[in-house]
């Protein structure tokens, strides 16, 4: 939710963030009703203000007319009877009134809720996510990203689908059967891999950068997905399972961001006590809608995850929140970098952040199965996304009421957040699998995975 006082200041720097962000918001519409109950309010104060001293009023006339002479006893009666029936007449108004609040509370709120956080300055304009730009990528020694994986290991690549059904990592036909499309089960030593790669992952976080490990609520109420800034956009990507259009709505979320966020909702926080640095690992969910026939195989796209997700809040400063989005990354960079797997870090344009980031990165892992067929029919590779870093300034924070009592001030500040994707599998598991296959069709584990598997260091047909 972006400052209500910095729109009503600088309605323009909003107008332009929209029209970079490609959306569609009424501004004006916004402003006008925001002008009419800030209207109504004063005049309901008015009243309240009236009616307390209409009491003092009474009072007063009380007094004089114990000292008053009879033709000035008849003049206090009377005006203590008009000012006894204004009260009446107060009510009835201030009904009226207090009614006209409410409704323009909730028309302004529903407006106020679908202004985006304008983009940083230094983004760069765009339309979509084919307008990101490559900031710099990365690949393991002995792999280089501009030859093929055949020409570089001396045999065709298989794609994680061949290679997971060989070797008994997964199973689609009875995921499909117990939940339906875009499900699956992880078998034996892929299932195994999987909590590997979790669990590295989660144990990075806290054992070398010093994060708090704390449980994500699955199961939210629409207040907190409200707060997190996934709804109202994105509302239609959600598991909505209780009360859709109730009072007391629950959803499944898609990210574990969304529980640590929670955490605070509606504290004030000490100064001393920030940066609050969480990581989590939660189940997540996600719809997919509108991506019928992208992705539909395999375990790019699914309805059910996990994920080891990272967050920040911190103190309202710019430059904080800017060194920690660098920090983030890197964190996610060196865990990728301990996996072997080529990357590259993409800048996502004004068009492709969404609602709530001022600047999101995009984090890519090299995947040989995917993209276009070559002449032989087999996928020529391509990077997919594996992670986002988004930075939100107080977007969240004023939705949640996120604040803390400055040391400088002693007033209240809105905080800052940020969060960072650790690790999302099965995704993960994609270039993992495909990037460190051999040529007899097992799969080498790089050595950082290897205590969290037995010891063990390859994946092969058992």
């Amino acid at each position: 939710m972006i400052d209500l006082k910095a729109l009503r200041d600088d309605p323009d720097r909003f107008r332009r963030g929209i029209a970079r962000k490609r959306a569609s918001v009424d501004i004006e519409a916004l402003l006008a009703v925001d002008d009419q109950l800030r209207a109504a309010q004063t005049q309901l104060q008015g009243l309240v203000a009236e009616k307390n001293q209409l009491n003092k009023s009474i009072g007063q006339l009380m007094g004089r007319l114990k000292k008053a002479s009879d033709e000035e006893k008849a003049e206090i009666l009377a005006e203590k009877e008009r000012l006894q029936a204004r009260p009446t007449e107060i009510k009835a108004a201030e009904a009226e009134l207090t009614d006209t609040v409410r409704d323009l509370e909730a028309k302004r709120e529903a407006l106020w809720l679908e202004v985006p956080q304008p983009p940083d300055d230094d983004v760069p304009d765009g339309a979509s996510a084919d307008d990101n730009v490559e900031l710099s990528r990365w690949s393991p020694d002995g792999f280089d990203l501009g030859q093929p994986f055949a020409d570089q290991r001396g045999f065709a690549p298989k794609t994680h689908l061949e290679l997971g059904e060989a070797l008994g990592l997964f199973d689609f036909a009875r995921g499909t059967k117990i939940a339906g499309s875009r499900s699956y089960v992880m078998t034996g030593q892929g299932m195994r891999l999987y909590q590997a790669v979790l669990r590295l992952a989660f144990d990075t976080m806290i054992d070398e950068h010093g994060f708090t490990p704390l449980s994500a609520a699955d199961l939210v109420r629409h207040e907190l997905m409200v707060g997190t800034g996934f709804f109202p956009h994105g509302r239609d990507q959600v598991y909505d399972i209780a009360n859709p259009t109730g009072e007391y709505g629950l959803a499944l979320t898609g990210t574990g961001e969304v529980g640590l966020m929670g955490y605070h909702q509606g504290e004030v926080l000490d100064e001393s006590e920030l940066p609050k640095r969480y990581v989590t690992v939660s189940t997540c969910f996600r719809r997919e809608a509108g991506a019928a026939g992208k992705d539909t195989a395999g375990l790019y796209r699914v309805h059910q995850f996990d994920k080891v997700e990272q967050v920040v809040i911190c103190k309202a400063d710019e430059a904080e929140s800017r060194d920690w989005h660098r920090k983030m990354i890197g964190y996610v960079e060196g865990l990728l970098r301990r996996l072997e797997l080529p990357y590259r870090l993409l800048q996502c344009c004004s068009g492709d952040l969404g609602p709530k980031n001022a600047d999101m990165v995009d984090i890519e892992c090299w995947m040989p199965g995917r993209g276009e067929d070559g002449p032989d029919g087999r996928p020529t590779g391509a990077f997919g996304e594996t992670h986002s870093a988004s930075r939100l300034y107080d977007y969240q924070c004023r939705r949640l009421n996120i604040r803390y009592k400055a040391a400088d001030t002693g007033k209240n500040a809105v905080a800052h957040s940020l969060n960072n994707t650790v690790a999302a599998n099965p995704r993960l598991l994609i270039p993992l699998l495909e990037i460190h296959q051999q040529s007899d069709g097992s799969i080498a584990l790089p050595e950082a995975l290897r205590p969290y598997m037995g010891g063990r260091e390859r994946l092969q047909a058992e």
